[in-house]
């Protein structure tokens, strides 16, 4: 087995799952479901699958001695190709099985990677999945049953009797030392990006992969980007403008979707990635209403953005597919655990307008009412204010102008100048012939 055989995918290979379930575990779904989605998507034909209820993991094998045997049976029965844990392995774990079994081993985190790797289409994505495999290949290169490259790194590099383990382990290190460099260039670029589009409300979908996000972003932005039934169908961050009634528009983000114990290497190498998240004034979280262990992957997107630092930022659950659901008792008892979640259908459209809604009172949360005093001649400040907020009044007092506005922090935060005076109350209130009320909202005002 050369490791371009293993590098590559795994599609037509004749695959069993296995797995070993612990005692703090719970499946609203059958167990190997979601690793038979991930097995799917990465192209294989399952064969076979195999369970362990378990307290604590075996030190060599993972499994207990009897059922490496009755996988060693299987794999016979079968005639499979590979064994696909919905565990993370070590090293070890995966030669002994290997060994055992005489079939290729991959766990979890291999296939997530191998999906990846297949779905990786520009430079950045491909550079991050890159990172995230060779960090992972690291300290597997033992068992590897060929080199990297025979190329040295220098004169004086190669000590005497150096094995060839010890030049593919410092080949693989400059190349991680090399990525993590330029994806910390592209992170540089991203946050520039984002931030130079911090005069307009962003909102970002997030969400467990295959909930639905880019269909909803499709339909609510006309973006025609791509949508699949299948497992982290998107990799690549893309951001179209939303015109949403009543609002006016607002630049609405796709990113890759999460799932259960997501790799955490895989997390840090997207950082550029997820940083239209984290500058984002709403999360959109997108669940799939016909998904059995939607509870679990709601929690699970939860854990993936706490560990991320995104649990603070301010969110709107949008349960979707409810036309794919079973019954209305799925979509009950979501909102009963999450009252404020909105049900939609991507597909039908039905909701769309009540998320809407939702997402301008969620939006809203973050104005602010103030009163701004200026120079009358300040013609510029006054229409940056009405472009990005609310003018509801303004008073006229000899050559200055106190505007009362409701206007985001954000943008709040950008109102400066030698004459700029705000108040959060106005300290007396103005006559009526002073008062020249403005349009009440952004659209008027465009």
């Amino acid at each position: 087995m050369t490791e371009s055989d293993r590098k590559n995918s795994v599609a037509s290979e004749a695959a069993i799952l296995a797995g070993v379930l612990f005692p703090n575990q719970t499946f609203h779904a059958e167990p190997l479901d979601e690793l038979q989605g991930l097995a799917e998507t990465a192209g294989t034909h399952v064969v076979g699958y195999l369970t362990q209820r378990r307290q604590t993991p075996v030190g060599a094998t993972f499994l207990g001695k009897g059922k490496v045997d009755e996988l060693c049976q299987l794999v016979e029965a079968t005639e499979a190709d590979v064994i696909v844990f919905d565990n993370e392995l070590n090293p070890a774990q995966v030669r002994n099985l290997e060994t055992a079994t005489g079939v290729k081993v991959l766990d979890r985190t291999e296939l997530i990677l191998d999906i990846f790797a297949s779905h990786a289409r520009t430079y950045e994505a491909r550079l991050a999945v890159e990172l995230a495999q060779l960090e992972y290949s690291l300290p597997r290169l033992k068992r590897m049953w060929t080199h990297l490259s025979r190329l040295k790194m220098g004169i004086g590099m190669r000590g005497p009797g150096e094995k060839q383990l010890e030049v593919d382990r410092r080949l693989v290190e400059k190349r991680i030392h090399d990525l993590r460099s330029e994806l910390k260039q592209i992170e540089k670029r991203r946050e520039r990006q984002v931030a130079s589009r911090r005069d307009r409300m962003t909102v970002s979908l997030v969400g467990y992969t295959n909930a639905g996000k880019s269909t909803l972003m499709n339909k609510l932005t006309d973006a025609g980007v791509k949508a699949e039934d299948q497992l982290f169908a998107t990799l690549d961050t893309r951001t179209r403008r939303w015109q949403m009634p009543n609002w006016g528009p607002v630049l609405l983000s796709d990113t890759v979707g999460f799932i259960r114990n997501l790799p955490h290497r895989l997390i840090a190498s997207f950082k550029a990635t997820l940083e239209e998240s984290r500058q984002a004034d709403l999360l959109l979280h997108v669940a799939d209403a016909s998904n059995p262990a939607v509870l679990d992957q709601i929690s699970a997107v939860f854990e993936v953005l706490a560990e991320i630092g995104l649990e603070e930022k301010n969110m709107l659950l949008a349960v979707n597919k409810i036309d794919a659901a079973q019954g209305p008792a799925m979509v009950h008892s979501i909102q009963r655990r999450y009252p404020n979640a909105v049900p939609i259908s991507a597909v039908t459209g039905e909701g769309l307008d009540q998320l809407a809604t939702a997402v301008s009172d969620a939006l809203s949360l973050s104005f602010r009412d103030a009163y701004i005093e200026m120079s009358v001649t300040n013609g510029k400040l006054i229409a940056y204010i009405a472009a990005h907020g609310e003018i509801l009044s303004r008073q006229y007092v000899d050559e200055r102008v106190i505007v009362h506005c409701r206007l985001a922090e954000k943008h709040l935060g950008q109102v400066y100048g030698e004459d700029v005076l705000i108040h959060d109350q106005q300290m007396s209130e103005p006559s009526e012939g002073d008062k020249q009320t403005s349009p009440s909202t952004m659209e008027d005002v465009a």
